[in-house]
């Protein structure tokens, strides 16, 4: 219920923005939009460069092309957008287990997390440089906003500590499930971390590709609050950034719909008027979700040949539900 709760106040919030823009789309530069959009898509692109580094360096002699890998990261990029709870993931995951031979999910899975760690890194400085701006509320204020899905913890410390716990037992199970087979799935894991254990590697094919597409992002973020009308500054575009950050730690909502509406009104608080912020904040919303889905259907049909993308994470969920590891089975890195 407290989950539930917390989901109808992120669409409110988000709904309510909606009739604010809907009103003020006469006031918007067409022009700065779609040039800001252009950026965002080569933000994109650029993460299935550094993605394709890792599967690379993970799977080394295995024929991997760009055009599956791009295929597979822009479809699960564009099912995140409009399905909750980091469906995407499960899409991206069978797609990119089509595409190369000889992969498994745990490899797959953990070739992740290269381009995870300097994006959570960035978003984690992100969130600390607005906190220093004072912002954003105190902590018992800030999970009482609306549409951030954290309203619930304040009055339910007994339920968080609870779940913390169910957690942690079923972790525990788990792992004590798969004890005959532990060793050839952390085999597998490593060898999709492969490109870590080469810093020179990770710096110029991963780390590399990744800032250029967060420096794109950055100017695209600029373009779209002139766009709207908005006070464009770095400090400005900074404190968007952390507000993506922080409004998806908890993806009740696909892309941390409401969650943003609600957060950007209290961070630009004084700067703008509350109208023209959630007209920005909903109509921005919305023109990233429009190029994340055109973008994972254009992905998906042209790519892989289907638009069928609920089967596609359904046979995703179905496989990896099948795939099994003998106890005996030795893996050999390649």
């Amino acid at each position: 219920m407290p989950v539930l709760a917390a989901l109808g106040d992120s669409f409110r919030s988000f709904f309510d923005a909606v009739e604010v823009f809907l009103a003020n789309l006469a006031a918007v530069s067409w022009g700065l939009l779609a040039v800001g959009l252009l950026l965002h898509a080569s933000y994109v692109t650029l993460h299935t460069r550094a993605w394709l580094n890792a599967l690379r360096a993970a799977f080394p002699g295995t024929p991997i092309r760009w055009r599956e890998v791009w295929g597979a990261y822009a479809v699960g990029f564009g099912v995140n957008s409009i399905v909750p709870a980091r469906a995407g993931e499960v899409a991206r995951l069978y797609l990119a287990r089509q595409s190369v031979t000889g992969s498994s999910y745990p490899a797959l899975a953990s070739s992740f997390l290269p381009e995870t760690i300097f994006d959570a890194g960035l978003g984690a400085a992100f969130i600390v440089f607005a906190l220093t701006q004072g912002v954003f509320p105190d902590l018992p204020d800030l999970t009482r906003l609306p549409g951030l899905g954290l309203a619930w913890t304040s009055g339910n410390p007994q339920l968080v500590l609870f779940l913390l716990t169910v957690v942690a037992v079923g972790g525990l199970i788990a792992v004590g499930i798969m004890s005959a087979r532990v060793r050839a799935f952390w085999d597998r894991v490593r060898q999709g971390l492969t490109i870590l254990r080469d810093r020179r590697r990770y710096a110029r094919e991963v780390a590399g590709p990744l800032a250029i597409a967060w420096a794109l992002r950055f100017a695209g973020f600029w373009l779209i609050l002139m766009a709207f009308g908005m006070p464009a500054s770095v400090r400005n575009v900074l404190l968007v950034l952390a507000v993506q950050s922080l409004s998806t730690l908890v993806p009740i909502t696909p892309g941390g719909a409401g969650a943003q509406q609600a957060l950007l009104v209290v961070v630009f608080a004084g700067l703008a008027a509350g109208p023209q912020v959630a007209a920005y904040s909903v109509g921005q919303q919305i023109a990233i979700v429009a190029v994340n889905v055109a973008l994972g259907f254009a992905a998906l049909a042209l790519v892989f040949g289907t638009t069928d993308w609920r089967g596609t994470i359904a046979r995703g969920r179905a496989d990896r539900a099948a795939e099994e590891v003998p106890a005996d089975e030795t893996v050999r890195l390649r």
